[in-house]
């Protein structure tokens, strides 16, 4: 008999003790923090932002208006430019000059290993641009889209299109003196700018499609008519792959600007974007930008 009372104490202790979890957790579900009190991250990166890209709002920023060399986050400028021009073909070819191969050279620049002397599409030169990051494919889209009697003309006026394009976003903490990231002093923005240039770029569909794809493979032709089948151009981003939802867009860095990454990601049908610059590492940048992007997520509810 003893034995069962206590047995049946325990059972009744048991029950209580589950009853006030039960209570507790409840409570808690209902008490729970609103979703303006997430605790903001900590950024090894010297500049970042993020907005919910629906309604433009903030969400995180930290020298967010400061200017700062911005390497190959500038081809998402150089990209939205071209996809701007009026009667766009992206079928129409561009002949490979050995001006863009001897640039390369000379820059120690990041390369889409683009053949002098192939002709290559305007859409494979945009995957040639963001996922190898090709200084070559941006130089040979500058050399197209821009107007003059001479290259270095052409190229000096496309940038200006660059430059008009962030104008009329209302930016005014951007100027672009290259094509590429790979300036003279004077081609720096902000993570907030750069985060409403990349916003602006994904309203464009080729963009959207360009900037998610992991890696491609481009079907060049040669100077005789045959067709050459390019090494695999793989996403230097490396959020495709590690961050669920990732949808772009563009990796950059440099000696000055270090290790900068535009990021955006859409999970339950909300866009968060943003830009971390001057990071210390490849692995860093990824890691700010999943901070920023999980806490932005957090912060939209």
């Amino acid at each position: 008999m003893i034995t069962g009372i206590k047995g049946t104490r325990r059972i009744r202790r048991a029950t209580a003790v589950a009853v006030t979890s039960g209570a507790m957790l409840a409570t808690g579900a209902l008490t729970a923090a609103p979703a303006q009190a997430v605790t903001a991250p900590s950024i090894v990166a010297k500049g970042g932002y993020v907005m919910n890209n629906s309604s433009g709002t903030s969400l995180f920023t930290k020298a967010a208006d400061t200017k700062r060399s911005t390497g190959s986050t500038t081809k998402i400028m150089t990209a939205k430019v071209v996809l701007a021009q009026s009667n766009l073909n992206l079928d129409s070819k561009v002949t490979i000059q050995k001006a863009y191969s001897d640039y390369i050279v000379s820059k120690g620049a990041s390369s889409a290993h683009l053949i002098v002397g192939d002709k290559v599409t305007v859409r494979q030169l945009l995957y040639g641009l963001m996922l190898p990051s090709g200084c070559d494919a941006a130089y040979a889209l500058a050399d197209k889209y821009g107007t003059g009697s001479t290259r270095a003309k052409r190229v000096a006026n496309f940038i200006g299109k660059m430059n008009t394009a962030a104008k009329n976003l209302g930016l005014k903490n951007t100027h672009f003196d290259s094509f590429d990231g790979i300036g003279s002093g004077s081609n720096y923005s902000t993570p907030r700018d750069l985060t409403k240039i990349a916003s602006s770029a994904m309203k464009n569909s080729t963009f959207r499609t360009v900037v998610k794809t992991k890696s491609y493979t481009a079907k060049t032709i040669t100077k005789t008519g045959s067709t050459r089948t390019m090494g695999t151009w793989t996403n230097t981003n490396g959020l495709l792959s590690s961050y669920s939802g990732t949808i772009g867009v563009k990796t950059g860095s440099g000696p000055e600007a270090k290790y900068c990454l535009v990021f955006a990601a859409t999970r339950n049908g909300k866009t968060v974007i943003g830009t971390v610059l001057a990071s210390t590492s490849i692995p860093q940048r990824e890691t700010d930008a999943k901070k920023l992007l999980s806490y932005g997520f957090a912060k939209l509810g």
